[in-house]
Order: structure tokens, then C-alpha cells, then sequence
């Protein structure tokens, strides 16, 4: 089985939040490792708070943390179904964890314990851009 990411994002000006002229490099990091965690064989979607409201009041999980929260415990990241994270964008370590501990991403199996060493977003197989 595929290991699938939800995450659901506060409300920015685009669907990452690395736009404009003040991009915050947490945002960008991440991105980066979503996209990673993609190329790795790990089905990745993010919502949007201002974009895709529906998709939040799809989820009853997320529901509840935007209503009992007033929407900061945004950003919640949700693995084959079941909330791990809110409140924080977490770290492409903690990331590569929780697709292990769901047993995902088969393909990558032998890549992926490698890539907390890797703290770029940069970052590939074949070193650094």
C-alpha cells in the first residue's frame, strides 16, 4: 500500500505559501521535502485553508482542530488517514519517520533511511545542488 500525506495548510496566498516577496524558508523547506517525499514514491496533497475550505470540512479530524483551535493548530499533516502533526511543519527527518512507522513507500524503502541525513531541500541521491 502506498503511504498518502494530507497536509492541511492555514490560509496562505498560494497553495505552499512560498510566494511573494517575503517567503518564510520553513515554508520553503518544507515544500521541498513534500516534494522529495513525492519523487520517493509517497502520495503528497496539500490543502489550502483560503483555497480548498471543502476539504477541511471533509475531514472530521481536521474540522474539529480548526474549530476547537480558531485555526492555530494549522498546519495538520494526516498519514493514510490519521492525524500525526498539528500545529507545526515538521522536518523532513520527522517526516521520512512517520512513513516508515505507517510501512509505505515500498519502492524506496532503501532510500529513505537515508534521507534524515540529508537536510536540504536540495538534496538528492546524487549530493547537492
Amino acid at each position: 500500500m502506498m503511504t498518502r500525506i494530507d497536509v492541511f495548510d492555514p490560509p496562505m496566498c498560494c497553495s505552499t505559501g512560498v510566494c511573494g516577496t517575503d517567503v518564510d524558508p520553513q515554508l520553503s523547506r518544507f515544500a521541498a521535502d513534500l516534494d522529495w517525499l513525492a519523487q520517493q514514491g509517497v502520495s503528497v496533497r496539500r490543502y489550502n485553508l483560503a483555497q480548498e475550505p471543502q476539504a477541511f470540512m471533509a475531514n472530521e479530524q481536521v474540522q474539529a482542530v480548526v474549530n476547537e483551535t480558531d485555526g492555530a493548530g494549522l498546519p495538520v499533516i494526516v498519514v493514510n488517514g490519521r492525524m500525526m502533526s498539528q500545529g507545526v511543519y515538521l522536518t523532513r527527518e520527522q517526516l521520512v519517520s512517520l512513513v516508515q512507522s505507517a510501512g509505505g513507500a515500498e519502492s524506496s524503502t532503501s532510500v529513505m533511511p537515508n534521507a534524515a541525513k540529508q537536510t536540504s531541500g536540495c538534496c538528492g541521491p546524487e549530493g547537492c545542488c
